[in-house]
């Protein structure tokens, strides 16, 4: 068993024994948001591929805790383009879950660096109480003028809306490493749809082989066989994907990054929204009732497929080398 395995199995552990637990104490008793800090800075000093193995579990179980942005993103882009007095005030307080904080890439919204001042407005942002933005060439960070939050459709993402209205912001290094920020966490996401989509298929499975009809368990028709089998087939493509996407991340600079991100970022989420569907279709009408986690797992797969890009973004970032234009 490789250190991602079992990783993945002591927080899939964690996960269903504390369900309720809080990030601090997710990150205390178990070090995940140290996950990819630096052993000198606190944390444990591991990968990508051993962020994917807890965004799988974490996916699975519709965690709402903020791996994704503070422990991946946020570390990311200290790591990356963060100064060493960025990395050593910031880094120890991640890895220890006293602070969350999230990231503006380039994109996310209208922002312009003037006299190390920031204006603009980020319209939908994951949530993190503290603001890293790439603006003006560099890595700065920032306190918003105003934060909103959003009642979303998915509840399990919490989102919200930043505005800097000449805000003072601390330079933390250069910003030329954001590319790079953006395809680790395009990575991690993935794999956590991968979790998502293989939930997905055990409820549905579990359900056709528990639920009768006509005398019979309805995973025993034809076409019901047929849709666990493509979904099967899209699962265990996903994770294939994702899995050469962690690893790719973990390769450095001279690495195809984006290139595997790009894939990964394509293929997880379709096949995400394609299990998530397929689930509420096998479980029939009791798949769309409130009290059923069928339908939480389509608004999460709905709601990933604008997040980091969707994937047409991803397809038209993969043209060139597929054309041969690259």
């Amino acid at each position: 068993m490789t250190l991602s395995d079992e990783l993945g199995a002591v927080v899939r552990a964690y996960l269903a024994d504390r369900p309720d637990a809080t990030w601090q104490a997710f990150a205390r008793e178990v070090g995940v948001a140290g996950l990819l800090v630096p052993d000198r800075y606190g944390g444990a000093g591991c990968g990508p591929a051993e962020a994917a193995a807890v965004a799988e579990e974490l996916g699975r179980a519709l965690s709402p805790h903020p791996f994704l942005q503070s422990a991946v993103l946020a570390v990311g882009a200290l790591m990356a383009d963060g100064d060493e007095e960025a990395r050593a005030r910031l880094l120890p307080e991640l890895a220890s879950g006293a602070a969350t904080a999230t990231v503006v890439l380039p994109g996310d919204g209208e922002l312009t660096l003037a006299d190390d001042r920031l204006s603009g407005a980020v319209p939908y942002a994951l949530d993190g109480e503290i603001v890293l933005a790439y603006a003006g060439g560099h890595l700065v960070e920032a306190v918003p003028t105003r934060r909103a939050a959003y009642p979303t459709m998915d509840e399990t993402r919490p989102l919200t809306s930043l505005a800097f209205d000449r805000a003072p912001v601390r330079r933390l290094g250069p910003g030329t490493s954001w590319a790079r920020v953006r395809d680790l966490g395009i990575a991690t996401l993935a794999a956590e749809q991968t979790g998502g989509a293989a939930r997905c298929l055990e409820m549905a499975t579990e359900y056709a082989c528990s639920r009768r009809q006509f005398g019979r368990p309805i995973g025993s028709f034809q076409a019901i066989k047929h849709k666990l089998a493509d979904v099967l087939l899209l699962v265990e493509s996903a994770r294939s994907a994702a899995r050469a996407a962690a690893a790719e991340a973990g390769a450095g600079p001279e690495g195809r990054a984006d290139v595997f991100a790009a894939v990964a970022g394509s293929y997880c989420t379709e096949a995400y929204l394609t299990a998530a569907g397929e689930n509420i279709q096998v479980h029939g009408g009791i798949g769309v009732t409130w009290e059923h986690p069928a339908h939480r797992y389509l608004k999460r797969a709905t709601s990933d497929a604008q997040l980091l890009c969707p994937p047409r973004t991803h397809r038209a970032r993969l043209a060139p080398h597929v054309f041969g234009e690259a």
